[in-house]
């Protein structure tokens, strides 16, 4: 006969059971041991769950399958099963808005991904694209979990084919906090953004041993594939700090600025900077003489609400500025030649970090303002070798792609094919303006007149005063400020200082803005 409980029996094994799960929840939280959490500390890092807590808001991180554990047998893991299995999942909220977000724990198999391990980064994905929310993935693992062999391998895959599925439908960051090698490299590749900590974060598809075993090269991690190396040399990083906790709070200010997903627009504030404040500051920032160098800095600085903005890539292709900031609180993208830095010519770096910046703002419906002051593309024959006309097509397919308001200001000089591709009126920019010191040429004048005038300067008595006559007249006729906004090639001429309130009225006229493109899967860009 079936024992029957009591009302107060009943009571006692649930607040027994309820006990028993509070153990086991604070096991989880404690992790594997603190002679590991000793040793990760040891190393300059934090602990999986301190990283959520600094990126999420207080108090809102709700976890996913914090009791999963793994069932592989063999090498001594059947007798080694820990909660999460290496990896913490769950959502929160930053600023009060939905973000997913996975972190790897090195304690636990250093992070290490297995079987067990990748169905909880995919739940999680899965979840973050089900709900239109940004994804963020806290970094910090081994590779694969050798042990569990290929199974470890297919969790890769199916973490690269929902980077991809979820790309251009709702943000995807990467934070590296610790080691990146091999496979597992590839999915930070696959996201919106790559931020890095000096020191203790590397990236590499073979280790410095291998390296060295198949080369003969030494060279430490950090010099392979740290932070630096990623920041300017491989454009890999798009940001960089010295410690984690600063990199975290770099990772709120980038969400604060873009949408949850492809179908919103970005998050607006309240502007305490006046729309129709004038810069005359400008009128001094940038020198009438097309040969002087300024900082391109300084200009958008002037421009955008309260001098604050986000620079991406800021240390690679220097010669060309990509940030986020707001107009009147209205998120917006800045790209902008800089004179500071190789005179602000378009290369190969400069046109692949400008084109994935557009391309990622055109998918997150982030107008864009493009701020002109370019000599043309950079000669050379590494430049020619390097297929610079497959790279420079990128930028000109990711403008001509794009449908988000695009205005465009020509500063100074906008020379040649380099012209056309930095969002010309002729590729589809909606309203293009220009300062009175713009020069909108095939080229320089100097340049022109040599090929013009060829004939007429060396048959001269003296060939350089007949130079120098025949440059003035090339700029009389054709290079003055006002030649292509007679032939409808630039909308307005405007006053430096007056540059901000047109910018915000534009913008405001083109928020409702739509523009269908012809039915197709999808393109062919330029690789």
């Amino acid at each position: 006969m079936a024992e029957v409980l009591t009302t107060a029996d009943a009571s006692a094994a649930t607040r027994l059971r309820v006990t028993e799960l509070a153990a086991i929840r604070e096991e989880v939280r404690r992790g594997p041991s603190e002679k590991a959490t000793e040793a990760q500390r040891a190393k300059g890092k934090l602990t999986a769950r301190e990283r959520i807590e600094l990126l999420l808001d207080e108090g809102s991180f709700h976890e996913v399958e914090s009791l999963r554990r793994h069932r592989a047998t063999g090498f001594g893991l059947e007798a080694k099963r820990p909660y999460t299995d290496g990896v913490v999942t769950g959502w929160g909220t930053v600023h009060g808005r939905t973000v997913f977000v996975y972190a790897h724990d090195f304690r636990i198999f250093g992070g290490a991904l297995g079987e067990a391990h990748a169905t909880k980064i995919h739940k999680v994905m899965d979840m973050a694209l089900a709900a239109g929310a940004p994804l963020v993935s806290l970094n910090d693992g081994a590779g694969a979990r050798i042990q569990e062999g290929v199974s470890a391998l297919a969790g890769y895959g199916g973490i690269f084919r929902r980077n991809t599925r979820a790309s251009g439908v709702i943000p995807q960051i990467s934070v590296m906090l610790g080691p990146c090698a091999g496979g597992a490299a590839y999915a930070p590749a696959l996201t919106d953004f790559v931020f890095m900590v000096r020191e203790t974060s590397q990236m590499f598809i073979t280790g410095p041993d291998v390296v060295q075993a198949v080369t003969g090269e030494e060279i430490t991690q950090n010099g392979l594939g740290g932070a630096d190396v990623h920041a300017t040399v491989s454009g890999v990083a798009h940001f960089a700090y010295d410690d984690e906790r600063t990199c975290l709070e770099e990772v709120r200010y980038l969400l604060s600025l873009l949408p949850q997903n492809n179908r919103e627009n970005p998050p607006t504030v309240e502007p305490a900077d006046p729309a129709l404040r004038r810069s005359d500051i400008l009128l001094d920032l940038v020198p009438a003489d097309g040969n002087r160098s300024y900082d391109m800095h300084r200009v958008i600085e002037e421009i955008v609400d309260d001098g604050e903005y986000l620079e991406v890539h800021e240390r690679w292709a220097t010669n060309i500025v990509c940030a986020l900031a707001r107009l009147d609180g209205q998120v917006v993208a800045v790209v902008a030649n800089q004179p500071a830095s190789l005179a602000g010519v378009l290369d190969i770096s400069a046109s692949e970090k400008a084109a994935r910046f557009v391309q990622m703002c055109d998918a997150f419906s982030i107008p864009i303002v493009t701020l002109l002051d370019v000599p043309g593309f950079l000669p050379g024959v590494t430049q020619e070798h390097g297929g610079i006309i497959r790279h420079g097509a990128k930028l000109l397919y990711a403008y001509c792609n794009a449908t988000v308001p695009r205005i465009s200001v020509i500063l100074r000089k906008a020379y040649g094919g380099a012209y056309i591709v930095m969002d010309s009126q002729s590729i589809g920019a909606d309203l293009t303006f220009a300062w009175p010191t713009n020069e909108i040429a095939v080229m320089g004048a100097e340049g022109a007149a040599n090929v013009i005038f060829r004939r007429q300067i060396a048959e001269a008595d003296d060939p350089e005063a007949m130079r120098a006559r025949m440059v003035k007249e090339y700029k009389a006729e054709l290079m003055h400020p006002y030649y292509a906004a007679e032939r409808g090639l630039v909308d307005d001429v405007i006053d430096p200082a007056d540059t901000r309130p047109v910018l915000i009225a534009s913008l405001a006229m083109l928020r409702t803005k739509h523009a269908d493109l012809p039915v197709r899967k999808h393109g062919n860009p330029p690789q």
